[in-house]
């Protein structure tokens, strides 16, 4: 069976990672969102793959023309068009036979996969799962095993079963789409074409990453299923399971919960992790640094007493000494974060910072919680960042020396 998966996506919630990459490509645990997916899709029995990309196409295409999954993919574009049904009439010519569609942004497992081929019927059968937030997805009413109400994202929710964008569907849909009146935004909408449509209640694991806090629950479940693998670690304690790459190294350092440590990296001396920690590739986390709950993407270095929680880091950022991301709020409220799409309640107590590619920060910086620094940034000495700080921006902070002599008793 063929799979086509959307990842065409701008992805302005996922920002300031997505300025720099397509949202599938955000890496957790040492692969890209779309990575994950796609090992999981073949252990379902996906023997090909039709890939529909758009934006930063090449980054996509690149990346997995370099790697052998065992599986055929294919790259489509998407056209001008926006929307799920223009993504998905991008792959029609691909496509003879019954086939599952999936969001390319999205962590889940095969099981949840192979319960919506199990349970097809014909025309389309979505998989739905009980959620505790209804607000935040498409929500459906199933009478009969049949999709009897579809509503996007209501402030008011009939239903906690959201729709998890896994689906199985036959060809004809596509004729379908085509057939239907554009909506308000100008779209061919796919979810016009759910009432009726058959619905399988799953269990297995399945996360939207729709802002970028959805990565650390994601991080969570990878790890739980990578096995352990040791590398060179010296005089350390480890309470919990390491992923070590070749020629990673943990150096007289404590961790405590489980990491993943990408080629290359070297975790220490003296640095202190807890919780589920991510470093990718050719990193390095010492000289007094502790690490909490954090993801590390790849040639990051924090390497004197810095303190990063409950944060993500892109690309190529350098840390200085003394940087503190600070992580919690003195009145314990939940952390709010102004993203490009407006105020959003991460509806986490602990949160820390957001920070782009090719930043740096000077020594004794400090970012509050729920801030997001776009790529290309130089956050100079003493800053405290208090507010989301725009790409390429250089910030400082005046301060005024008054010099006095010492006088002669």
């Amino acid at each position: 069976m063929k799979a086509v998966i959307l990842a065409a996506g701008e992805g302005k919630r996922l920002r300031p990672f997505t300025f720099s990459r397509p949202k599938c490509m955000v890496s957790i645990a040492g692969k890209p969102l779309l990575h994950h997916l796609l090992l999981e899709a073949k252990k379902a029995g996906i023997t090909e793959a039709v890939v529909v990309v758009k934006k930063m196409k090449d980054q996509v295409i690149n990346y997995f023309n370099a790697y052998d999954l065992g599986m055929k993919i294919t790259f489509v574009e998407q056209g001008e068009e926006t929307g799920t049904g223009a993504a998905l009439l991008a792959a029609e010519d691909e496509i003879n036979d019954t086939f599952v569609m999936l969001a390319g942004d999205t962590v889940t497992e095969a099981s949840v996969i192979n319960k919506v081929i199990e349970a097809h019927r014909g025309r389309i059968t979505l998989a739905v799962k009980k959620v505790p937030n209804p607000r935040e997805y498409g929500v459906v009413e199933v009478s009969n095993g049949k999709v009897s109400m579809f509503e996007e994202k209501p402030h008011h929710p009939k239903s906690d079963l959201a729709n998890l964008s896994v689906h199985c569907l036959e060809p004809t849909v596509f004729g379908e789409l085509r057939s239907l009146s554009k909506s308000e935004r100008g779209e061919h909408e796919l979810v016009d074409l759910f009432i009726g449509a058959n619905a399988v209640e799953v269990d297995g694991y399945w996360r939207d990453i729709g802002y970028p806090w959805d990565m650390f629950e994601a991080l969570g479940h990878l790890l739980s299923r990578m096995e352990s693998k040791n590398g060179h670690i010296e005089n350390s304690t480890v309470n919990g399971k390491v992923v070590m790459e070749k020629g990673a190294q943990v150096i007289s350092s404590y961790v405590e919960g489980n990491v993943y440590i990408g080629e290359n990296s070297v975790v220490g001396p003296y640095a202190v992790l807890r919780g589920n920690n991510s470093v990718g590739k050719n990193c390095s986390v010492g000289g007094g640094t502790s690490l909490k709950n954090s993801i590390l993407m790849d040639n990051v270095n924090a390497k004197h007493l810095a303190y990063i929680g409950d944060s993500i880091l892109g690309n190529n950022i350098n840390v200085g000494s003394g940087t503190q991301l600070a992580n919690f709020r003195f009145d314990g409220s939940t952390v709010n974060c102004l993203t490009d799409k407006g105020w959003a309640n991460s509806g986490r107590k602990k949160l820390g910072a957001f920070i782009g590619d090719n930043t740096k920060f000077g020594v004794n910086s400090c970012v509050m919680p729920g801030k997001l620094i776009g790529p290309d940034c130089w956050i100079y000495s003493g800053v405290v960042v208090n507010r989301n700080i725009p790409s390429s921006t250089r910030v400082y902070y005046r301060q005024q020396l008054e010099l006095g002599k010492f006088e002669e008793d």
